[in-house]
């Protein structure tokens, strides 16, 4: 079972957006209506080239090690866990392998993990990848470094972006729409949506 991070078990896909916004128009950026939905899934290459083409005056890697500095604040006062979501993934963790393949850098899944406890061996950010989701390329190297095929995975997302990438990889996907950036429905009905986290143990039975 390989697990998304951001929409999936932490309600974080707000935190990125406001404090790219804040970051990109702090540093001569213009937010343009399709960015936040744009950025979700880039690596952190990605969109840290994305927030200059947007008009920040750093370089791509300034730009995102600013963004992942603000971020880590932001997890400092508060991790907004999903409810229900640490005891959904030790819940799966007992009777599958589980690991998270994230466009989250390292540096906050790893604040993730210490944070929840959560018996996860393996964890991928997609800024370790040659692209970002859509692309299933972070989806691969989790099921490689688990050494199970990608058809024999479920994967748990929430995105447009992330959908896609999991269905590209080959494995049973899974979806809990994230709420604030619903995703495509001509990708959700090529899933199985479930209506919340919590329902992910039973779903499996």
């Amino acid at each position: 079972m390989i697990f998304d991070l951001d929409g999936v078990l932490i309600d974080s896909e707000q935190v990125w957006d406001e404090v790219r916004q804040s970051f990109a128009a702090a540093h001569g950026g213009t937010w343009t209506p399709e960015a936040t939905r744009a950025m979700q899934g880039m690596s952190t290459p990605e969109w840290g080239a994305y927030l200059v083409s947007l008009g920040v005056r750093l370089t791509p890697a300034e730009a995102s090690a600013g963004v992942i500095a603000e971020m880590e604040k932001a997890y400092a006062a508060h991790l907004p866990v999903i409810p229900g979501a640490v005891d959904a993934v030790r819940a799966v963790a007992s009777r599958f392998p589980v690991a998270i393949a994230s466009s989250a850098p390292a540096v906050l899944i790893k604040v993730f993990l210490e944070v929840t406890g959560l018996p996860v061996p393996v964890a991928v950010s997609s800024e370790s990848c040659a692209a970002g989701k859509p692309s299933p390329d972070v989806y691969l190297a989790a099921a490689a470094q688990l050494g199970v095929p990608p058809a024999s995975c479920y994967a748990v997302e929430d995105s447009t972006n992330g959908l896609k990438a999991a269905l590209a990889a080959g494995m049973t996907v899974l979806a809990v729409p994230n709420p604030h950036f619903p995703p495509a429905e001509d990708v959700l009905v090529q899933v199985r949506v479930l209506s919340s986290i919590t329902d992910l143990p039973d779903a499996l039975a």
